[in-house]
């Protein structure tokens, strides 16, 4: 394989695990103020997704796969702006874990970046809802968007425990797929194609993000004049999908490769053919 090939090619996967591997350790380093900052614009980045996705489903007329999956799409902005824009995604932060099985950072720093990235995230994500209100947005197409989030929101709010569960775990287990990948290429155009399908496709699926529904089930919430949107069970939902979202970032992603390529320590790990 020629040196240009080794370079414009994608990551193998072994030197994927050690680059996050390494990423995760870096980020023991960075002071309060600054994760709370970039959590805050994550949780607004996502947020942005969700509204996107929100407008694009509304009174989509291509059938329910092509529909949800377009409105996946949508969806997507919000990782791209997370991972070429720079942000701290408590979800995708999940892959801390790795570093953590490795030693590299201590339970009190995994806690703590967990802790201020899912504030942060939780700040952005109300900030957000508060100014789409202001803006209005509810009221494009004729109060129609405003319908769909309502909607949106009562569905979520009606999961049952397990179900909400569940779909948290499956939905992060893409998430953090999806980070995994961009981190195997080079270019901002490897990043973005490399999110683009496992992130519409949870999205299509119907699994749930927790950071996703700190803006859809407030602003449902917000836009509920009926009592339509259960508060207990909006509350039920935000616990049982940031639960699974863990179980499925850390588990289903962080834990199979650490111990398919780091467990036995840097100098034991497979390379690259």
């Amino acid at each position: 394989m020629s040196k240009e090939e080794l370079i414009n090619d994608a990551y193998h996967p072994s030197q994927i695990a050690r680059r996050v591997e390494d990423w995760g350790a870096a980020k023991k380093n960075i002071d309060t103020l600054t994760l709370v900052v970039l959590s805050v614009l994550a949780g607004a980045f996502i947020s942005l997704g969700a509204l996107f996705f929100t407008v694009v489903i509304t009174k989509a007329t291509f059938g329910l796969g092509v529909s949800r999956w377009l409105g996946g799409l949508s969806f997507c902005l919000g990782l791209i702006l997370v991972v070429i824009g720079g942000a701290e995604l408590f979800t995708g932060n999940n892959l801390l874990a790795m570093a953590w099985a490795s030693k590299l950072v201590s339970t009190r720093d995994l806690l703590r970046n967990w802790f201020f990235s899912y504030l942060g995230n939780v700040i952005g994500c109300l900030g957000t809802v508060l100014l789409v209100v202001w803006a209005g947005t509810a009221n494009m197409g004729g109060g129609a968007v405003g319908e769909a989030a309502l909607q949106i929101a009562r569905a979520k709010a009606d999961l049952s425990w397990g179900e909400a569960f569940a779909r948290g775990i499956l939905c992060n287990a893409l998430v953090c797929l999806a980070v995994w990948l961009a981190m195997g290429g080079h270019s901002v155009t490897d990043k973005i194609l490399a999110i683009l399908f496992p992130i519409s496709a949870f999205v299509a699926i119907g699994f749930e993000h927790s950071v996703a529904n700190w803006f859809m089930l407030p602003y449902g919430l917000a836009l509920d004049t009926q009592g339509m949107v259960s508060v207990a069970g909006v509350g039920r939902n935000l616990v049982a999908v940031s639960l699974g979202n863990i179980t499925g970032g850390t588990l289903m992603v962080a834990g199979v490769y650490w111990l398919a390529y780091l467990r036995g320590g840097r100098r034991q790990q497979k390379q690259p053919s």
